[in-house]
Parts: C-alpha cells; sequence; structure tokens
C-alpha cells in the first residue's frame, strides 16, 4: 500500500502467477485491508501449487502420502559457516565472545535452546528427548567464523570493552581472538539514526554504489574465510520509522530506487538486498522494516535464501509474552498494561530520538493486541490501555531495568494489580537469539523444505514483532511459538508432531 497524491491511496499486490495488481481506494486502512487479503489469497493458491508440484515430482507423477511429503532433504553442515553483522555492538561482541568462551571451555551455552534444549519425540512414556543439536544437523561452534560492518573503527576486543556488558578478567581470556575481528566499512546515514555518528562509513554516488560494496565484501569474506555457507544477523540500531511504499514492492522498482537514491530505503535494507542477492540468508534483529517487505519476500524465494524477523525478544517484551497468555488462558481480564525501561548502551542512546522510538514501539504495541484477540474477548480486552515508555539513563548501561504496572480484573469484576521489576542485561539474554538464529537459519536454507517459502515464520520464537506473509497475523504467544518451533523440526525428520490431545494414553 503507497499513497499516491493526498486522499488517493493504491493497494498493490502481486496474484498467485506474479501479475501485479493495483486499485485505488480513499483511505489507507481500506488499501491496506484489500492488499492484505488478496496478498493473503494469493500465496495461499501459489503454496498450494507449489506443494502439488513438489509432491508430484518427488513421486515421480503420483499423488504423494503424507508420510512421504514430510520426508524433507536436509543437506549435511559441511564446511565453515560465516557470521556476517552489521553492527559491532553490545549485542554482537557479547555474543562473538560467547562463542569463543564457549569453544574453550570458559563457559557454558545457558539460554541457547539450539545448544541445550531438546526435543520430545513420540509418546510421553516412549522416552525419546534428544537434544535439538543432535535431533538435526546444525553447524557446530567450532565451524562458525565472523566478520561485520560498523560506523567506528574498534576491533571486537575493543567494542567489548567499551560495551560494559561482559567482565574484563573474561575479556582478556579471550583478547587474542576479539581482537582479530576488526569492522569493515558500513553503509550509514546519520539521518536514519540521528544519535550516533561515526568515521567507518563506505562512501558512493548513489544506493546502489553501496550495495555493490556490500557485495563485494561478503564476495571477499566468503573466498578469505573459507567459508561454505553465509548468514547476515543484523544487529544494528533501530533505523527511524519509515512506512513501506512504492519502492518496496518489487525488485525492479526496489533497484529504480536505490539507482535514484530514495530516502525510503534504509542502510538496513542496503544489506538485506546485498545478502539476499548474493543467496546469504537474512536475520533480521532490530524492529525495522528491512526485510519485511514484498521485495524482500520476492528476492528470497528467488534466490532460496530464507529470511526472518524482526526485533529480538528479550526483556520487558519476553515478560509479556509469559504473562499476557497466562491472563488469557484463565480469562481473567486487563484493564491496562504499563511498561516503561531504563537504558544506557548504545540501543538506549539511539531510541532517545523519536523517529527510531517510533520504529520500536510499533513493535511493542503490537505484542498485547495479538496474544489477547480483543475482537473476539471484548468484555476482557476490549478497553485495555497500552503504554510503553524507554527512557534513556547512562548509568545503567547495559543492564536494563523494565518496569510493568499491571491492572487485572477477576470474577464479578473485582480489580487486581501485578507489578515487575525485571532487572535483566540487554545483550546476555539477546546473544543466545542470535546463535539459535545463526544455526536454524543455517539449517533452513540447508532443507528442501524451508529454503523457498522465504518467511521462516516458525522462528517467531526469538522476535517481539514475528514476521508472516501479508494478510495472517503473527503469533506471539511463547509457548505457542515454542510448539510451532519443535513441531518444524519433528515435521522435518518425518516424526509425528506433537498436538498434547494425549487420548491415545486411555485407549
Amino acid at each position: 500500500m503507497y499513497q499516491k497524491r493526498p486522499g488517493i491511496f493504491m493497494a498493490d499486490w502481486s496474484d498467485a502467477d506474479g501479475r501485479r495488481h493495483r486499485k485505488q481506494f480513499s483511505t489507507a486502512a481500506e488499501a491496506r485491508k484489500h492488499e492484505h487479503r488478496e496478498s493473503a489469497l494469493a500465496h495461499a493458491e501459489r503454496a498450494g501449487q507449489e506443494l502439488k508440484l513438489a509432491n508430484s515430482q518427488r513421486a515421480g507423477g503420483r499423488t504423494m502420502s503424507l508420510q512421504e511429503s514430510n520426508n524433507v532433504t536436509m543437506n549435511p553442515a559441511k564446511g565453515k559457516l560465516g557470521v556476517m553483522i552489521p553492527g559491532m555492538g553490545a549485542v554482537a561482541t557479547t555474543f562473538v565472545a560467547g562463542v569463543e568462551a564457549i569453544r574453550k571451555g570458559l563457559a557454558k551455552p545457558i539460554g541457547s535452546l539450539t545448544q541445550m534444549g531438546t526435543v520430545r519425540l513420540g509418546k510421553r512414556t516412549d522416552g525419546r528427548s534428544p537434544k535439538i543439536k543432535e535431533f538435526v544437523p546444525l553447524a557446530g561452534l567450532d565451524d562458525l567464523v565472523f566478520t561485520g560492518w560498523d560506523i567506528f573503527e574498534d576491533n571486537m576486543y575493543e567494542a567489548a570493552s567499551n560495551a560494559g556488558v561482559l567482565e574484563q578478567r573474561q575479556l582478556d581470556q579471550l583478547k587474542q581472538f576479539l581482537s582479530s575481528i576488526t569492522p569493515q566499512a558500513a553503509v550509514f546515514d546519520h539521518k536514519y539514526v540521528k544519535k550516533i555518528d561515526g568515521p567507518n562509513v563506505k562512501r558512493g554516488k548513489t544506493k546502489m554504489d553501496l550495495a555493490e560494496q556490500v557485495r563485494d565484501d561478503i564476495r571477499k569474506f566468503k573466498k578469505s574465510s573459507g567459508a561454505s555457507r553465509l548468514i547476515t544477523m543484523w544487529c544494528g540500531s533501530t533505523e527511524t520509522y519509515i512506512s513501506a511504499g512504492e519502492a518496496h514492492q518489487s525488485v525492479k522498482s526496489f533497484e529504480k530506487a536505490l539507482r535514484a537514491n530514495d530516502e525510503t530505503i534504509a542502510p538496513s535494507m542496503i544489506y538485506a538486498y546485498a545478502s539476499l542477492m548474493e543467496g546469504v540468508p537474512f536475520a533480521n534483529g532490530a524492529p525495522n522494516l528491512t526485510v519485511d517487505l514484498p521485495v524482500m519476500l520476492e528476492l528470497s524465494r528467488k534466490k532460496e535464501a530464507p529470511i526472518c524477523g524482526k526485533d529480538f525478544k528479550t526483556g520487558q517484551t519476553l515478560m509479556k509474552t509469559i504473562l499476557a497468555p497466562g491472563f488469557k488462558a484463565r480469562m481473567l481480564g486487563l484493564n491496562g498494561w504499563f511498561s516503561t525501561n531504563i537504558l544506557g548502551n548504545r540501543d538506549g542512546e539511539v531510541l532517545d530520538d523519536p523517529g527510531s522510538f517510533k520504529t520500536k514501539e510499533e513493535s511493542k504495541l503490537s505484542v498485547l493486541e495479538h496474544i489477547l484477540q480483543p475482537e473476539l474477548y471484548p468484555e476482557l480486552y476490549g478497553k485495555m490501555c497500552h503504554k510503553v515508555r524507554i527512557n534513556y539513563y547512562p548509568p545503567r548501561g547495559d543492564n536494563k531495568e523494565g518496569w510493568d504496572n499491571i491492572d487485572i480484573f477477576g470474577w464479578l469484576g473485582y480489580p487486581m494489580q501485578i507489578k515487575v521489576d525485571f532487572l535483566c542485561r540487554d545483550s546476555i539474554l539477546a546473544a543466545p537469539i542470535v546463535l539459535d538464529l545463526v544455526l536454524l537459519m543455517d539449517l533452513a536454507q540447508r532443507c528442501s523444505g524451508l529454503r523457498g517459502l522465504g518467511i521462516q515464520e516458525w522462528l517467531s520464537f526469538y522476535f517481539k514483532s514475528p514476521m508472516t506473509v501479508p494478510g495472517l497475523y503473527p503469533e506471539h504467544d511463547l509457548f505457542i511459538q515454542l510448539m510451532k518451533l519443535k513441531n518444524t523440526l519433528r515435521h522435518l525428520k518425518g516424526e509425528e508432531l506433537i498436538t498434547h490431545l494425549g487420548l491415545e494414553y486411555y485407549d
């Protein structure tokens, strides 16, 4: 959807055969609703066509059984896996330092589902619960190699020391390795992130020039590192709020906009375009649109390079996705939920800008509405008041504090309150998410049942604002998300999906 001129809004979508359609409306809401509905119908029709074709090809023209169709191909994780990170700040350095500490036997991968989690197979009485990393062919930690881009010239040891997340004693044990990772010049424009600036920035006449420079960086890193496969993981700052427009609707329009230096193309989109053009999967850890655009879905499917996002689910929103499903499960009403944060790292400084905060706010506010479904339960959630505030407070550093005041009501409408004070460590919670996404996105690209889908919705577990195909509402309930993730792994291996019905125990 885009605004053609004042009072005229265009719905813009492609049908199942790739033909582009446009329709004019007098309001943005009408145009968006129509576009989402038509896109969802087209996606469903296209998915059905692709599934029938794939089944037919694998079965030599005959219709495959469900058991046969579950037997997807997963290529082994051979060789090195290159991890490319735009934004080598607190999250990125904590992740890389943590991986090296684990490889050296200095720490445990606490918080990582891929390293410590298990997946139940079959009945509860079967006693089969292998570790996820033993159940599916994930890359090993020893196979990971790293590079990144940043506007500051500090190597990872210096950047980690400046971030102040990890103790200096621990960093000094990893100094030789971290010092060897220096950032490449970044694609950056101060008007998209107004609170920070730095000298290590690429120059080019057009945004297409910058995209070509990033593509060249990717090719050179793959060659120099000896990596057989690559992943791009956005750990950069939150950019100012941008709405999707005409430039984002197709590869053709996007490339035209790149050459024209269109202001609706932010730096993160340039990294995404460059990565997907090189066939590299892209995960977005910030609330920016970045890959949540029609052009990126088109590229992702064309290049068979998976995409996912947006915004790592770490502190306050993690708590919301744990508590809110409990309220709805018990049919407890919610009058209001007020959330405020104090944060002193670079992320907090960036979010002190109203434009960047609006991008983050959109991500954080959507959670309750989707979990509680006020349209289905108007008496319980139809009038809830949801407020979110983020305050930059330098003395706190990376140790974020989230305060929540929750006004609920129960039987006969009697009010109750819940207070939550979560003193968390932002990057400590984010680092294992980065690790899991690196390994699972690599798995997705090696898997015939996933790489052609584009959006990897089964990885919603890790995000505040999970991506879905247009017209499909995102699932925010943490426990449903975990079930979706594990059932996807079972599906890939041809194992029975777990429904938790449990009637088979009482036959």
